[in-house]
């Protein structure tokens, strides 16, 4: 099989941010940036971002100033720092205790909407700023009691962790891996429909999560066996993608499969099939649709296609 390189950065990655991790406990830093006069807000609403120009097909990201944050600061919801922007100081507060945020804002600030919807057409860098806001945020807003002893947990290193002041349990953001894989044998590609596919007609690749104690290449083979019961030799990296909805990071791959007959788990899929490069390439007209364009299961596709 083929090294199939990736052919461009997915969407989410290529963060413009320099995250100062290091900093994050530094109480006096963090309240130098926070009163920074270039410092920005990144507001959060139930895991929606606010943007404007998703309408007219040109969305962009909508970061408060320090003044246009208070009110949505003051509604009393999470906040963490992201890191700096270009020097700007960037944090991201969390507004999800209020029903409508849209008030606390300044006027014709844009909406709340679903960041998935738009990610691809966002300005670079934007996409991934809002993915890391929106992640962290609903870690933060689903962690405020300790797991260990149920205590309520505290923020630390600038709303990146968490602490329990009962048994002292130190919380930081998880970040579940999920193995995403295209299987190739010969000139057909492996693609499979789940019930839980919105489109009805979309077919995509393989994906799963990973268990404990087991390798990538592990978790590739055994997820192609359950779903779809072809068995998988050789496996290449292609790439990865973070995807906080809610808390993944896709590990793309390509399999090679070692048998034809497809066997599928009901429970998993609604269909399994071996597609041919003809049939990609002009799917509508062999009846079927490929995933959205800002995810890794269309990049592994294209660039298979084009390998």
């Amino acid at each position: 099989m083929l090294m199939i390189p990736a052919s461009r950065e997915n969407v989410y990655t290529g963060s413009p941010l320099d995250r100062l991790s290091g900093q994050r406990r530094d109480d006096d830093f963090i309240q130098a940036q926070l009163a920074h006069e270039s410092a920005v807000f990144v507001p959060v609403w139930r895991s929606r971002n606010l943007m404007r120009g998703v309408e007219q097909g040109q969305p962009e990201a909508v970061l408060l100033s320090r003044s246009g944050a208070e009110a949505v600061r003051m509604a009393g919801g999470p906040w963490a720092f992201l890191g700096l922007w270009d020097q700007r100081p960037v944090f991201t507060v969390d507004c999800s205790r209020t029903d409508d945020p849209l008030p606390l804002l300044p006027p014709e600030m844009g909406s709340f909407g679903d960041l998935r919807a738009v990610a691809g057409l966002l300005p670079e860098g934007e996409a991934s700023v809002l993915a890391h806001a929106r992640g962290l945020m609903h870690w933060r807003v689903k962690h405020n009691f300790c797991g260990v002893c149920g205590s309520p947990t505290e923020p630390r290193d600038a709303g990146n962790a968490l602490a329990c002041p009962g048994c002292g349990a130190q919380h930081f953001p998880r970040t579940d891996p999920a193995v995403i894989m295209l299987v190739v044998r010969g000139d057909h590609c492996l693609l499979g429909h789940s019930h839980r596919f919105p489109n009805v007609k979309m077919y995509s690749t393989l994906a799963g999560f990973v268990e404990p104690g087991e390798s990538l290449e592990e978790a590739v083979r055994r997820e192609v066996m359950e779903e779809a019961g072809i068995s998988v030799g050789l496996v290449r990296y292609h790439s990865s993608q973070p995807w906080p909805f809610p808390s993944s990071i896709m590990l793309g791959f390509y399999g090679e499969g070692l048998t034809e007959q497809i066997v599928v788990d009901p429970e998993e899929l609604q269909d399994a099939r071996w597609f041919s490069r003809a049939e990609l390439r002009d799917p509508g007209a062999h009846g079927f649709a490929l995933p959205r364009a800002d995810s890794i299961a269309r990049r592994l596709i294209e660039d298979w296609l084009a390998a």
